[in-house]
């Protein structure tokens, strides 16, 4: 079955108790996203491959290492565009394939009205972005397209899980590995994590 990473470094808690506080503003809202994106992505990108290369340092040769794989993130519209920055500065060359899902309220179910997925390869390596893992239903949209492209591995990246997301996407994609700040209790009957942060679209950019 897939691998579950649940963060518990003290910065990662601290900046998730800043996006659960229902006082903390969008700026202060979408601060702490990019902060904690950056610490789960340095666990998420801890086993890329690699190849050995030799630099020349200003005093002689050395050996070092080199990414060797096309590496893309694939944020969930629109709440993943918070993590998007945050990826982009540990990995600035990685391509960015913009994923748009809308949760039909009355199913639950993802609703796909955006993808630029077409004749070009993906890379290799591609980690979904989606700060909540819910009803798990984007997130195995997201994967099953991503991988009927042609992605080799796939990553999830995020900040809250419930026990039901974790569970859809464990049955359909079980080498899909999950990088996670928490997994809390459950969700309510409209579908949302509790206890939660809210929307994390809403809450980023203010439309609550």
């Amino acid at each position: 079955m897939s691998e579950i990473f649940v963060s518990t470094h003290p910065l990662v808690l601290h900046e998730l108790s800043i996006l659960r506080d229902r006082d903390t503003p969008p700026p202060a809202f979408r601060a702490a996203l990019h902060r904690i994106s950056l610490l789960l992505l340095q666990s998420a990108t801890v086993d890329l491959p690699t190849r050995k290369v030799i630099v020349q340092t200003p005093l002689e040769s050395a050996e070092g290492l080199t990414l060797d794989a096309r590496v893309g993130f694939a944020p969930i519209l629109r709440a993943g565009l918070g993590m998007v920055n945050a990826a982009l500065e540990i990995l600035p060359e990685a391509e960015v394939w913009h994923l748009g899902f809308y949760r039909d309220e009355t199913t639950l179910q993802p609703v796909r009205y955006y993808s630029p997925l077409g004749e070009q390869p993906l890379p290799e390596v591609m980690y979904v972005l989606d700060p909540m893992l819910a009803t798990g239903g984007s997130a195995v949209a997201a994967i099953r397209e991503l991988k009927l492209h042609g992605a080799q591995q796939v990553k999830f990246v995020g900040v809250l899980a419930a026990p039901e997301g974790i569970a859809r996407v464990r049955e359909a994609y079980p080498d899909v590995a999950l990088y996670l700040a928490a997994v809390d209790r459950a969700l309510n009957e409209h579908g949302y994590i509790l206890p939660g942060l809210g929307d994390a679209g809403d809450r980023q950019f203010g439309t609550a």
